[in-house]
């Protein structure tokens, strides 16, 4: 158990690290918002989160 907590740690400080070297500090904030709003049950907090990484992501389609 404790090898597959170590992995899945792993892989998200390698998924953040990813995601704020690609879309930088404002992915980084809407990646944070996403996961705090997820774990508090907000819907407001995770929907700004989202919104934040869609439209960095839509960005250059824009």
């Amino acid at each position: 158990m404790p090898v597959l907590a170590l992995l899945c740690a792993a892989f998200v400080v390698g998924f953040e690290q990813l995601v704020e070297w690609k879309y930088g500090a404002t992915g980084l904030v809407g990646l944070l918002l996403l996961s705090v709003g997820i774990r508090a049950k907000s819907p407001a907090v995770s929907s700004a989160g989202a919104v934040l990484l869609a439209l960095l992501l839509a960005g250059p389609a824009l």
